[in-house]
């Protein structure tokens, strides 16, 4: 074996063969064992290569998803990884990972939740399920990382060469979707026996969930991210670094900016003199920046489709928002009882019931006024909401007029 081992090209064609025995059944142990004993120096490069090779030779992409999973409780803890790659803070590799982290947290804390499942009371079921549920809304953001990947990272992969690992990962994400949306059908019905089916549910639905994202996880850390801080240049990066904010952030808000070296880097140009033009006028980026950071309300945007696309950042916010919201559903960033009012508002927008809905609240000892406007196109098409947030204590104690100018402070 250890001839074979190394031999690069030996190694690599009996990595394949005991993948595909595994894949057909022949002597699963002792396959396997081959494997664990192959793979316990075989670098990753290898393992993607093979894998690649599969698929270039004919192999169904489907095929290949079947004994994925497989593949990947064999390999882990037997990939030999290089560590030497360094990526700075703010680096897109360094937001997967820390986004992992927090998706790994979210996990271990349904884990805790599952746990409790046995010896749960009748009293507490419904406190009980909405947590479970409050915990696989934060799963779901994991759908922005993953299209990240899907339409940043694996176009600059297959441009250089490496097509077969973004298949076969892409095919994980919608299995991992589908493993989410029903999920969440669980988790929504209001069905007396629920009690009597959660813990059927935990071994058949939930826990299958928290798997494939954990696996997914493996996947990136050992597999993927290494062999991309291998083949990407810094310029790639850049670019998918430049456009991620697009599809928001998951279960994480990175506070560094990552300027690559060596790399020219140009400021977004709207109108040729980097400015945003409108009908009326034009504003500098960093004139419209510091405009929405000051008014004196918070304002968050969701578009038509109910993603969260902009939200103002001023220094006192009321609620507190964290860019990992950015392409989030809006129903998903508010607490479960509250989500069928959010539901009416936007149904009524959208079939041009109403255009406005407003409320107030006494809230950490302020007077709160919230007001959502639907926005319309010229010819009255929905695009989205406005929230309008104003902390208006200071305004209900004025009284009589004044016309002189005196600076106050509030």
């Amino acid at each position: 074996m250890s001839e074979i081992i190394n031999n690069s090209e030996k190694r690599k064609e009996l990595l394949k063969h005991l993948i595909l025995q595994l894949h057909n059944g022949e002597a699963p142990s002792a396959v396997k064992n081959q494997l664990i004993g192959l793979l316990a120096q075989i670098p990753y490069g290898d393992v993607v290569e093979v894998e690649q090779q599969l698929i270039a030779e004919g192999l169904p992409e489907e095929e290949v998803l079947k004994f994925c999973d497989i593949h990947t409780a064999v390999l882990e803890g037997h990939i030999i990884q290089d560590d030497s790659l360094p990526y700075p803070p703010g680096h897109p590799v360094d937001t997967f990972k820390k986004e992992n982290i927090e998706l790994a947290k979210v996990i271990e804390r349904v884990r805790a939740l599952f746990g409790q499942a046995p010896s749960l009371s009748a009293e507490d079921f419904m406190n009980y399920m909405i947590s479970l549920k409050g915990a696989f809304n934060e799963l779901s953001d994991v759908d922005k990382h993953y299209r990240r990947k899907e339409y940043l990272l694996f176009p600059f992969m297959e441009k250089n060469g490496i097509t077969g690992p973004p298949k076969v990962m892409w095919g994980k994400h919608d299995e991992t979707r589908e493993l989410l949306k029903a999920a969440h059908a669980f988790l929504g019905t209001r069905d007396p026996e629920g009690a009597k089916n959660l813990l059927p549910a935990i071994v058949e639905i939930l826990e299958p969930t928290l798997a494939a994202i954990e696996g997914m996880i493996f996947k990136e850390e050992q597999i993927l991210l290494p062999m991309c801080l291998d083949v990407l240049t810094e310029e790639e990066w850049y670019h998918i670094y430049d456009q991620t904010i697009e599809f928001g952030y998951c279960l994480y808000d990175p506070q560094e900016k990552w300027t690559p070296e060596n790399v020219q880097v140009g400021e977004v140009n709207y109108s040729g003199k980097g400015s945003v033009k409108l009908p009326t006028g034009s504003f500098a980026i960093e004139e419209l920046t510091a405009l929405f950071n000051l008014l004196p309300m918070d304002i968050t945007f969701v578009d038509k489709d109910d993603k969260v696309k902009f939200f103002s950042l001023g220094t006192h916010r009321i609620f507190d928002r964290n860019r990992a919201i950015i392409g989030r559903s809006v129903q998903l960033c508010h607490p479960p009882h509250s989500v069928h009012i959010v539901d009416q508002i936007l149904t009524d927008f959208k079939e041009g019931k109403e255009s406005n809905a407003s409320f107030w609240i006494n809230f950490k000892g302020m007077f709160v006024y919230i007001e959502y406007i639907a926005l319309r196109g010229e010819s009255g098409e929905y695009l989205g909401v406005i929230e309008c947030t104003q902390d208006l204590t200071h305004y209900r104690k004025l009284e009589g007029e004044q016309r002189l100018l005196s600076y106050t402070k509030r």
